[in-house]
């Protein structure tokens, strides 16, 4: 039996398919047992826990091959990221009581990274289950394609999206969310011993101006990638409703000056399968 959180998530959906596709037994791990109905219908065994609830954690864990953990995303923490904390610390409890054979923990691209940033919360996640005494692997995916969800009014409207990440022209790591539950899938069955890392990223990296171009393939019409002014963010995340933009703006810091990276030798990081061009094409079909 494979426990997953996150199921009814994209990453965990995509894992949890297949590993019911391989004939694996899967636990789904769910707040809302309603909004899990179609996974009982798969087959599914169904548990309820909250993230931030070692008890219950504990008992949705308790006999399994393996756990994956997606760690909720919190994307404007309170200072010291007290919202991350609390779910470490219950996840961390639950692993030890239910002691599951192997452990797969979603985590990011810069999780190495010293500088605090919003990125932080998966450092502290992987420092705390660093210590588990079964083997954990965190698997560190680059920035998730469908983030481009965002731009498709402006793109579709306007002819425009608008770009935080900057220069225009520097490639950035990305992947899509199907790669992502795909290879989560294979680790969690996969045998190891203590901790792993493992990186991943897209087929090839993507510029903002090369993501403005997907978008106009895409769309059948003229796009381009605009600079938002790093003095102008703060104002705008602000306005937004965000209480604390720094950890988010540092996050983008990152990226653009490269501190926000991945650990590894590029040849060691494992390579997606899914296009650019897919991706835009499922999230541009979507209805509205």
């Amino acid at each position: 039996m494979y426990a997953i959180t996150g199921i009814t998530g994209k990453v965990g959906g995509t894992l949890a398919r297949r590993l019911l596709a391989a004939g694996q037994p899967v636990r789904a791990v769910v707040r809302d047992v309603a909004r899990a109905s179609a996974w009982a219908e798969r087959g599914c065994e169904l548990a309820t826990a909250r993230m931030e609830d070692a008890a219950s954690l504990a008992a949705a864990f308790e006999g399994t091959k393996g756990v994956f953990i997606l760690p909720p995303s919190e994307f404007d923490p309170a200072p010291g990221f007290p919202e991350a904390r609390a779910v470490i610390d219950a996840v961390s409890t639950a692993l030890l009581k239910a002691r599951p054979d192997k452990v797969v923990c979603l985590s990011t691209i810069g999780a190495q990274a010293r500088e605090s940033n919003l990125l932080t919360q998966r450092t502290l996640m992987e420092q705390a289950l660093s210590e588990m005494p079964m083997p954990v692997t965190f698997l560190r995916p680059g920035w998730f394609m469908e983030n481009a969800a965002w731009d498709i009014a402006s793109a579709r409207d306007d002819g425009v999206i608008a770009s935080y990440l900057q220069p225009l022209d520097k490639p950035v790591p990305m992947v899509a969310t199907a790669d992502v539950g795909r290879v989560a899938a294979d680790l969690l069955q996969q045998t190891w011993s203590g901790v792993r890392i493992v990186e991943l990223e897209g087929p090839r990296r993507v510029s903002p101006n090369d993501l403005a171009s997907a978008f106009a393939r895409v769309l059948e019409r003229p796009v381009r990638a605009e600079v938002v002014d790093r003095q102008t963010w703060e104002a705008l995340f602000r306005s937004q409703g965000m209480k604390h933009p720094v950890p988010r703006m540092r996050m983008l810091d990152g990226f653009n000056e490269g501190w926000i990276d991945f650990e590894r030798n590029p040849e060691e990081v494992i390579r997606g399968q899914v296009e650019l061009d897919t991706v835009l094409d499922e999230l541009v079909s979507r209805p509205v």
